[in-house]
């Protein structure tokens, strides 16, 4: 997903588009790539770990985005949740908080919200402790 140089992200195949004077209504699951240089005014979804939503600067979203990796150019008007990583292009404006793992900003982004670093979450270490009983921070689960 990401190339030897670890500040940018490697394109992806774009699978699904919204054109420049499309307007949608209602919430988008998807997988891979989703470009949106019209309008959507529902939530965004991704839960494979390589899919990448890139909203280019004439792009809106009026709903939560809760895709692992994002390029954001245009405006949200919502909550942003990214698992894996984020950039925050210079014409980019958010209304809501923004939920990272990794973020980049460029000069001229706008957040007018809460930052909210959240680290990866190894799934191994969460199966691995529920199977031994134990909780991720190392603590035992007392049985009823």
């Amino acid at each position: 997903m990401f190339s030897r140089n670890k500040n940018k992200l490697k394109a992806v195949k774009v699978d699904s588009l919204i054109g420049h004077h499309t307007e949608l209504q209602g919430s988008v699951l998807f997988s891979g790539g989703f470009h949106i240089d019209g309008k959507l005014k529902g939530n965004v979804l991704a839960e494979e770990p390589l899919s990448l939503l890139t909203l280019s600067d004439h792009g809106v979203v009026e709903g939560d985005v809760r895709v692992p990796n994002i390029v954001l150019n245009g405006v949200v008007i919502g909550n942003v949740y990214a698992s894996e990583r984020i950039e925050l292009a210079a014409n980019a404006k958010v209304t809501g908080n923004v939920y990272y793992n990794l973020i980049e900003m460029a000069m001229g982004a706008e957040v007018n919200g809460n930052l909210v670093h959240q680290p990866a979450v190894d799934p191994l270490a969460e199966v691995t402790s529920s199977a031994v009983g134990m909780l991720p921070d190392g603590r035992g689960v007392a049985n009823s």
